[in-house]
């Protein structure tokens, strides 16, 4: 055993000493190498240690093998990307009915390691397990003559006495190791490596239990506490404390944790013309490389290229920045955007988009020049390789990634892309020749699966995964989510290997003993961790209790001073630097005949200011390409069908008959009135029939009336001010006259006619200035099963 001051020192010393570093996890690495290069600060200049994951060592080993003398050929090393294909393909062979082919892969491909790393024999078993076996044997054969990551240490640890080796290896906080490596660490010592192992100093922090009501105010305290720590440099002002912040489950709440930590140690962050610095933080898990927007509409483009796609994702390409000429023509393209709305259809094809693009030159050219390309005889299958090729084509062709220069989680996460597109290349080793949906559903899974960070400068406050936290030190330490239900974690085992062979190797996520030992090992790792450690939960899901876990139960409770850093919003409130200004940029009314009708004052009920934006601004909400016809065009639909079902049946001695004549020719007469064709009109023809059929039982209901006017126009004037409207129906009665507006929706109710300020004032000022005698105003609900008559009489 080495102590961590003692492993320093001899790193100190140089390559001379030949000295190798391995720990469990690339984060384990990065940190080492960071406290190496702080124990050197004094120096100007020093040699870089050799600290790096175990599996990656492994890695560069394989790799000196490969330009070595050793004779024959070795196998060569399977990428992740190519062993899920060949396990798809395997499984895919057999004459088995699945959910999900590509979870399945990834699941056999874990099982497959777990099966090497610890060691474990597989017999007959559950059905899983048999198939399984079915899928291995295939997954061997596939593979004869190449080796993947699972058995790769085996097949370095007989490549050892041909190698270059370091003269002492240091396994650095390795808190459990799998047979496999082991064998490999022992073939090591077999071939003249010294093995010595080494573990974080023995610390004794301050801890510290605490809870919250919930998750969401836990985070928020969490992150509060480290800007108070950061803040608070004490002794050292020129020296920023290493702070953690262990989440549990930081994978579901990634975007959560981004969210308020950005808020909390830098408020006002994402203010429009906000300078972008680096945050103080640094999350350890990175998102799926399909969630980054350069990457998103990379994989977009491809798709608009042979599929048709909604119009919504139509519109993202249009206003990208990542297409080509999207500065130039940054004004033409929105307004391009907003024509296009009320032009295309739900769905959008290529060739349909470059038939509408008007105003924007360079757009079109670009999208000419995309299916220019398309039009290759492309739709045979072609290998991998040759689709990566083409997948670029088309990004080019799109001018991706557009004129503005990339900002560094751009060019990051593009860089990246590249590297999936190569990934793709890769795969013509192992697959036959695909076809275009089967090559972008490939490079998209590529794209999902890869879990993407980029690489920012070190921050003092990290937060971590469980598994990532393991091992590493810090001043500061939180550890938040400890629930009973959350720690220790439940046991995960591996669906295709039977548990009783996962328990007897010691696989720790086989069984509720195994996970709660390494949690509990996990635990004490946390207390020894940093000076001052806060253990938390929170109290309430919902509307469930939740308990503490019994790993933290022994810690006493304290209570955490943490200051109330307000939010952004908050100090802007409390500034009341309120400035009033007269703005007379909108002219004043003059007309004496105002448009919109009662719509008009209907909004300005409501709010002054949706009346002043909407009628005079002539602001107007973006529309939405819908399949069919949108709610509007409906509205329209069902008042010409009622006018023309009015003027042929005239009154209530008519709904005496047979009414279906009129409501299909009423029904004909409106569709084409509309402009509808083919089979859409002789389906929309026949609802109105139905519709119009369900609401003649409500009109056969009533006391006699005759229909006096249908879309009658009507002119008013209130305070000086003409205005224009149309009443859908007036009946006459026995005694008076009765106002009927047509509504489908399901919330429509008279009470939106009340006083003082009524959210519907349309038929209560037909009412009173109405040369008739109004007796009666009601809304007719011509809805499907809620067909009724509401108002007042």
């Amino acid at each position: 055993m080495l102590s961590k001051s003692e492993l320093l020192r001899r790193l100190a010393e140089g390559h001379a000493a030949r000295i190798t570093v391995v720990t469990p996890n690339t984060r384990l690495a990065q940190a080492l190498v960071a406290d190496f290069d702080a124990f050197q600060a004094d120096k100007r200049v020093w040699e870089a240690a050799d600290i790096l994951p175990v599996g990656a060592f492994v890695e560069r080993l394989y790799e000196d093998a490969l330009y070595s003398d050793i004779p024959g050929e070795l196998p060569m090393l399977l990428t992740p990307a190519q062993e899920e294909h060949l396990w798809a393909e395997a499984i895919r062979a057999a004459p088995r009915e699945l959910l999900s082919l590509a979870e399945t892969a990834a699941q056999c491909r874990d099982a497959w390691r777990l099966l090497h790393a610890w060691r474990i024999g597989l017999t007959a078993g559950s059905e899983d397990t048999q198939a399984f076996q079915e899928w291995a044997a295939s997954y061997t054969r596939r593979t004869a003559g190449d080796v993947d990551g699972a058995r790769l240490p085996d097949l370095v640890s007989g490549l050892l006495p041909h190698l270059k080796l370091p003269k002492l290896l240091v396994a650095y906080a390795f808190d459990l190791l799998p047979p496999q490596t082991r064998d490999f660490l022992s073939a090591l010592e077999s071939s003249g490596v010294e093995i010595v192992e080494c573990k974080p100093g023995p610390g004794k922090g301050v801890l510290k239990r605490t809870s919250f009501p919930s998750s969401t105010e836990e985070l928020e305290k969490a992150a509060a506490w480290a800007r108070a720590r950061l803040e608070d440099r004490g002794q050292a002002p020129n020296c920023a404390p290493r702070i953690g912040v262990v989440v549990p489950d930081l994978q579901q709440r990634r975007k959560e944790v981004v969210r308020v930590f950005s808020r909390v140690m830098r408020p006002g962050y994402n203010l429009p013309g906000a300078k972008k610095e680096a945050m103080p933080f640094n999350v350890s898990i990175g998102a799926p490389l399909v969630q980054y927007p350069v990457v998103a509409l990379a994989l977009r483009v491809i798709r608009f290229s042979r599929e048709e796609l909604p119009f919504a994702e139509v519109s993202n390409i249009l206003r990208s920045p990542f297409l080509g000429g999207a500065e130039t023509e940054l004004s033409a393209r929105a307004r391009l955007d907003v024509h296009l709305r009320r032009k295309l259809d739900a769905t959008v094809s290529l060739p349909k988009l470059i038939s509408r693009v008007d105003g924007a030159p360079l757009l079109r050219a670009l999208l000419e020049k995309l299916f220019s390309i398309t039009k290759d005889d492309l739709f045979k299958p072609q290998t991998p390789s040759e689709w990566a090729r083409h997948f670029s084509a088309l990004l080019e062709a799109a001018g991706f990634p557009g004129e503005r220069v990339l900002d560094s989680d751009e060019y990051q996460a593009r860089a990246k892309l590249n590297e999936m597109l190569g990934e793709l290349a890769r795969l013509e080793r192992v697959a036959a020749k695909m076809g275009f949906g089967q090559a972008l559903a490939t490079l998209q899974r590529l794209c999902r699966e890869t879990l993407f960070q980029p690489e920012s400068p070190d921050a003092p406050v990290q937060v971590l995964g469980v598994l990532e936290s393991a091992g590493l030190e810090f001043d500061h330490l939180w550890v938040s989510g400890l629930t009973d239900e959350a720690w220790p974690l439940q046991a995960r085992p591996n669906p295709f290997i039977p548990v009783s062979l996962q328990r007897k190797a010691g696989i720790p996520e086989a069984s509720a003993e195994g996970s709660l030992a390494l949690d509990r090992r996990i635990t004490e790792g946390w207390k020894a961790a940093a000076g001052e450690v806060v253990f938390s939960w929170f109290a309430m899901d919902e509307d469930r209790e939740l308990a503490p876990s019994p790993l933290i139960a022994d810690l006493p409770l304290a209570s955490i001073e943490i200051p109330a850093y307000p939010r952004f919003r908050d100090v802007i409130f409390a500034s009341r630097n309120v400035r009033t200004s007269e703005d007379n940029v909108a002219p004043p009314v003059t007309a004496k005949k105002v448009k919109g009708g009662t719509r008009v004052l209907a909004d300005q009920a409501a709010c002054p200011f949706r009346a002043f934006a909407r009628h005079r601004l002539g602001a107007r909400a973006l529309e939405e390409p819908v399949d069919g016809l949108d709610a509007a065009s409906r509205g329209t639909l069902l008042h010409s069908f009622m006018k023309s079902l009015w003027l042929l049946l005239k009154d209530s001695s008519a709904l005496g008959q047979d009414c279906s004549q009129a409501l299909r020719s009423a029904a004909t007469q409106a569709v084409k009135e509309l402009g509808l064709e083919g089979r859409f009109a002789e389906l929309e023809g026949e609802r109105l029939a139905r519709l119009g059929a369900e609401w003649l039982e409500v009109e056969r209901r009533r006391p006699p009336f005759m229909v006096a006017a249908v879309e009658q126009p009507v002119s008013f004037a209130l305070a000086g001010i003409a205005y224009e409207g149309r009443i859908d129906r007036m009946d006459t009665l026995e005694k008076g006259s009765a106002l009927i507006d047509y509504k489908t929706s399901r919330t429509v109710t008279p009470k939106h006619w009340e006083p003082p300020r009524p959210e519907d004032p349309q038929l209560p000022i037909y009412a009173v200035t109405a040369k008739e005698e109004v007796t009666a105003v009601a809304f007719a609900k011509v809805r499907r099963g809620e067909m009724r008559l509401m108002g007042f009489s």
